[in-house]
């Protein structure tokens, strides 16, 4: 039976197994001796190419990439105009698609690039040999560019910055040369395993089999549909795995929502997972990149979690890394508060008390002759603009001005609600000699501002802080 855990403690490294006949030896990390610094020294001192302009695209282009991505579509589409499509060829596709999929999404993305859970033998050549037939590279080159990726989002050194566009961080990375070599990322890890060295040995072999000789092969014994099998469950089915994964790199930064954090580009949106066999929800996984989910809700589509669940139950897969929920709630929270705090911050707020000049009784009466001025909690408020819409009538306001209308306000005549609250603070003018009535001190902050959204620095004590100091100096009502 398999556990999910929160965290897994690394096995000592005892170097390449002497009962493996193709054992290499012992690769140190790529990383064990860069700078503190390395990403600003790099940037620093590698000579990027030049741009790319129409006199030097043809010495740019990677055309071996290039060929597969335009070869293989080309196919398809020819297949679609000249061979009739059978429904069982289809449903196999469509099933071949999910399978190489998986092999992606389970295999070489959340098993072997990120290690959020281990694999017994038998699921690894599964995901392997699945992967493969996506046509997408060995597990090692697959998982050293997408070390990078987590690890230089978004800059230079990110093999598919999306700050470069939509169109280059989904196929213009692969079919460009990169203008800066893509920054280091360990993968000696993968170096010692034996299903990974196997793929590496026999990887032409393995594209050719599973890439286009295995579904054709179905397809033929199966219901003699031997054209069918290889341009739709070879070739499309092709072209669908190859952009349902490019969409992680593309679509995935650049359409959704940042419940987790808005630092970078990676997002979540249900219809990128629904394209890319549940790996849409990227600004999760780019927060928490050791989680073997992606989705997090039972709701959401993550086929492939639910795969590698699966695969937990039957004994297959085990030590299934979770992140621990209080961090993930954190993330989620920091990024409500970002949403409420600049919400808050297009609202306009009743002056600062400080602001307020301090007026005595008698110049309060003398200036509520001319004024429409009213007391209220040891406010002095300028009503004017409110006479004629006050709900209760005109009378109730106008016979309070000049006077203390506190117990009136306060339930005497009516229990006003929260928005009477804070339309009132909108209109104080001036604080009344002698402070506020005993009893009412928490009437002074209004309550929408009882709980604010506050940033670090606006904590504990500082100068900006404080909001019940008033002056004692007699001053006139601006």
């Amino acid at each position: 039976m398999s556990s999910v855990v929160e965290t897994r403690t690394a096995s000592l490294s005892r170097g390449p197994d002497p009962k493996l006949k193709h054992s290499v030896k012992e690769e140190a990390p790529a990383d064990n001796n860069i700078p503190d610094n390395y990403v600003s020294w790099t940037l620093k001192n590698q000579e990027p190419l030049p741009p790319v302009t129409l006199e030097n695209l043809f010495e740019n282009i990677q055309w071996l990439n290039l060929a597969v991505l335009t070869i293989i579509p080309s196919v398809a589409i020819y297949g679609l105009f000249t061979v009739k499509m059978q429904w069982q060829t289809f449903v196999w596709s469509v099933i071949y698609y999910f399978i190489t999929g998986i092999g992606i999404t389970a295999g070489y993305h959340r098993l072997w690039a990120h290690r959020s859970y281990n694999a017994s033998k038998p699921l690894k050549y599964f995901l392997a040999a699945a992967g493969t037939g996506a046509i997408q590279g060995s597990v090692k080159w697959w998982c050293r560019g997408h070390r990078a990726h987590h690890r230089y989002t978004d800059t230079e050194l990110d093999p598919y910055n999306a700050h470069k566009g939509f169109w280059y961080s989904h196929v213009g990375w692969i079919i460009i040369k990169p203008r800066y070599k893509p920054g280091v990322a360990d993968v000696s890890d993968l170096s010692k395993d034996s299903v990974i060295q196997w793929q590496q040995r026999w990887y032409m072999w393995l594209i050719l089999g599973f890439g286009l000789v295995l579904p054709t092969v179905v397809t033929g014994i199966g219901w003699g549909d031997w054209r069918g099998g290889f341009f739709f469950a070879g070739a499309a089915r092709l072209c669908f795995v190859h952009h349902s994964t490019f969409c992680v790199n593309s679509l995935a930064h650049w359409f959704g929502e940042t419940p987790f954090d808005d630092n970078h580009t990676p997002r979540d949106h249900f219809i990128t997972a629904l394209v890319s066999v549940g790996e849409g929800y990227h600004n999760f996984h780019h927060q928490f990149p050791m989680d073997y989910r992606n989705a997090i809700r039972w709701y959401q589509y993550d086929p492939t979690k639910w795969f590698i669940w699966v695969c937990a139950q039957l004994g297959l897969a085990s030590h299934l890394k979770v992140f621990p929920e209080n961090e993930v709630k954190k993330g989620q929270l920091t990024m409500e508060l970002k949403r409420l705090r600049a919400t808050q911050d297009g609202l306009t707020w009743a002056r600062d008390i400080q602001e307020l000049p301090v007026i005595s009784w008698e110049s309060f009466q003398e200036q509520a002759v001319k004024r429409a001025l009213v007391v209220i909690a040891g406010f002095i408020h300028d009503v004017a603009d409110f006479v004629d819409e006050h709900p209760g009538g005109r009378h109730l306001l106008v016979k309070y001005i000049g006077k203390d209308a506190t117990a009136a306000f306060f339930g005497g005549v009516y229990g006003h609600s929260n928005a009477a609250h804070n339309l009132l603070s909108m209109k104080r003018v001036g604080i009344l000699h002698g402070g506020i009535q005993h009893g009412l001190q928490d009437k002074t902050v209004p309550p929408a501002q009882r709980l604010r959204v506050a940033r670090y620095n606006e904590l504990g004590g500082l100068p900006n802080c404080s909001s019940s100091a008033v002056s004692d100096n007699e001053g006139m009502i601006g």
